[in-house]
């Protein structure tokens, strides 16, 4: 609703994709966990022989394998847009709401196969777009009941860092690096940064920056043309929110180095808040995150259009949802009403009463054989149908059958019509 309330149209990718699509879009660790898929037929008649008889995976690989599951759903909506891009309206704006997989180890809050739900804008170039996006992060998860800090950064403070600190051949390990800082901590952080080369004056300018808490901060540190582009773009991402008010914390953060390498301008995180107490033992990392990428579909061969999305982490937001207990613990059950029969005959008038009870659209399940009484309620017990239709031999010959509400469990006796109507009205 908050997709659509904000112009989004649904949009839906294949789950299989060109290895060569996804190869290279997410740095060398997301390479590493894309699922490859052998090739058709005797993918091994076509191997290059020498790189199996050296057991060398990466060479032998373009040879028994062209396609990968998707590894998330930005990449393959850039590759749509390229390949579709003059019959769409520009700028096009979509969600999609699918599973991506990734080879990497299950434990809590990662999995291999999980959903994403993404939001993407491509072709427009307006900070309005990040200021959207937030605002659109702050109402699902108000909606959600889960209080949230949403973190916001530019990828141009990174590159003004590397900059300044010299080490611009080693972005990638720098962004890779501060991406640990809340799971190691600074001091190893610093540790990492020596040995890809940072000398002391350096890190004391990443300290500076990625604990500085404001805009105006870091104005005289970050000093270059990224330096300054990525100011003048969160402070007009500032401005257009100044209308909006904010349920959860937006907070400017420049420690936040997602390393997904695409990455232009606006970074996004969202991170379950902790300082309230009644989410302080939420063991969580991040359930959202996006950013703008200037030159994805360049990639695909069409130049010029800009994207920004954000991601919902589904399962994530799913795990944290159940440990606060915001679901209704009661099991739900497609059903409205189970029909439970006793005998032969009962049961062939259940199949009756079942077809007329469809015909009006109530939703019935009938048990698929009659049987003992004791029996049949404890399969009531847990199915999680509210309502159960017990039909006997008495029933059959009084043409009126029991009703139970399996919560309250009061009953009553009614006739087919007058429960059609007990659902109905």
């Amino acid at each position: 609703e908050i997709f659509e309330l904000y112009g989004f149209q649904p949009l839906e990718t294949p789950a299989m994709e060109q290895l060569d699509t996804l190869t290279g879009k997410y740095g060398d660790e997301g390479d590493q966990l894309l699922f490859k898929i052998l090739n058709n037929g005797d993918y091994l008649k076509k191997a290059d022989q020498t790189a199996l008889q050296q057991k060398n995976s990466k060479g032998l690989l373009s040879s028994i394998s062209s396609r990968a599951l998707r590894y998330d759903l930005t990449v393959p909506f850039a590759r749509f847009v390229a390949s579709n891009h003059t019959q769409l309206p520009i700028p096009f704006k979509r969600y999609q709401i699918q599973p991506v997989w990734r080879a990497d180890r299950p434990q809590k809050g990662r999995y291999r196969e999980f959903y994403q739900c993404d939001v993407d804008v491509i072709g427009s170039d307006s900070l309005i777009q990040e200021a959207e996006l937030c605002q659109m992060y702050d109402m699902a998860f108000a909606r959600l009941g889960i209080d949230v800090i949403i973190r916001l950064n530019h990828r141009k403070v990174l590159s003004s860092l590397a900059n300044l600190c010299q080490l611009s051949d080693q972005f990638m390990s720098m962004v890779t690096i501060i991406d640990k800082l809340d799971k190691i901590g600074w001091d190893a952080v610093c540790e990492q940064l020596v040995g890809i080369g940072m000398q002391h004056e350096a890190i004391e300018l990443v300290r500076k920056v990625i604990y500085s808490q404001s805009i105006d901060d870091i104005k005289n540190l970050l000093t270059d043309a990224d330096g300054i582009d990525a100011q003048k773009d969160l402070q007009q991402v500032l401005d257009y929110l100044k209308g909006y008010t904010f349920t959860n914390t937006l907070q400017i953060d420049f420690g936040l180095a997602r390393g997904l390498s695409y990455y232009t301008g606006c970074i996004f995180e969202v991170i379950v808040n902790t300082q309230n107490d009644h989410q302080a033992n939420i063991k969580m990392g991040s359930i959202g995150g996006g950013g703008r990428y200037d030159e994805l579909t360049a990639i695909f061969g069409v130049k010029g259009l800009s994207g920004v999305g954000v991601s919902f982490g589904a399962e994530r937001i799913f795990d944290v949802m159940n440990e606060l207990q915001l679901f209704d613990q009661t099991t739900t059950s497609a059903s409205s009403l189970l029909i439970l029969t006793m005998d032969e005959t009962s049961f062939n008038k259940g199949i009756d009463l079942a077809t007329l009870f469809r015909s009006n659209k109530i939703n019935t399940d009938i048990y698929p054989t009659y049987g003992k009484f004791q029996k049949l309620m404890k399969y009531a017990n847990k199915s999680g149908n509210r309502h159960v239709l017990i039909i006997g031999s008495q029933e059959v010959e009084e043409e009126k059958y029991t009703l139970k509400e399996m919560h309250t469990g009061d009953q009553q006796k009614l006739t087919s019509k007058e429960i059609i109507q007990f659902f109905c009205d």
